[in-house]
């Protein structure tokens, strides 16, 4: 019983923060299902100092400059659904679950939370705001050119972590060796466009 009532207030402690008026109330609800059903299927396996340790890591999660609690939050477990899908095929124009495309997989995930963007890369270049490569957070779609795009966006995926003093950061996409987190180097070097900001606030 003791374990049922702290779950409780882990799902109230975490779903009960007032979410910044630019936040969906669609993207609200989609957030609390997915982090609520993340909470449930650990459950089992939890105890109570496992618990403690999770809520103290949930609140460090949060702290993102910039950003509501609740957004924060959202983004984290935006990040957690999107690294369930890693190893996933590569086939041109699939949306997922069961395999994407590169603009199939970010417009897939972020649809999870109640955001609908493009599912073009192209397009998806012009929807949120323009970020700067030394203001990346986790979260923000990049943007690079591919073998057959030219000097066009054709390829993009989703930060997961970023170092702004060097302007490096790690990215998880649909590849065409499958759904993979890459680092910013290599092949990716000289193929960056841009970066956009679909949460915002």
């Amino acid at each position: 019983m003791k374990i049922k009532t702290i779950i409780a207030a882990a799902l109230i402690f975490s779903c009960g923060v007032i979410a910044n008026a630019q936040t969906s109330k669609k993207a609200l609800s989609a957030h609390h299902k997915i982090h609520s059903e993340q909470l449930a299927n650990a459950k089992s396996r939890m105890d109570r100092s496992v618990i403690t340790n999770m809520l103290k890591e949930d609140i460090s999660k949060r702290e993102v400059s910039g950003l509501s609690e609740e957004s924060s939050q959202m983004i984290s477990d935006l990040l957690t659904e999107a690294h369930r899908y890693i190893g996933r095929p590569y086939v041109h124009g699939a949306k997922g679950p069961r395999a994407f495309d590169c603009s199939g997989f970010t417009s897939f995930v972020y649809r999870q939370f109640g955001y609908s963007i493009s599912p073009s890369s192209r397009t998806q270049y012009t929807e949120g705001t323009s970020v700067d490569r030394q203001d990346l957070r986790k979260g923000d779609l990049v943007f690079f050119t591919s073998r057959r795009s030219g000097k066009n966006v054709g390829h993009v995926g989703i930060v997961v972590s970023a170092d702004n003093a060097t302007g490096n950061f790690k990215f998880i996409h649909a590849s065409i060796k499958g759904v993979k987190v890459s680092d910013f180097e290599g092949y990716y070097l000289g193929r960056y466009v841009g970066a956009r900001r679909i949460i915002t606030e």
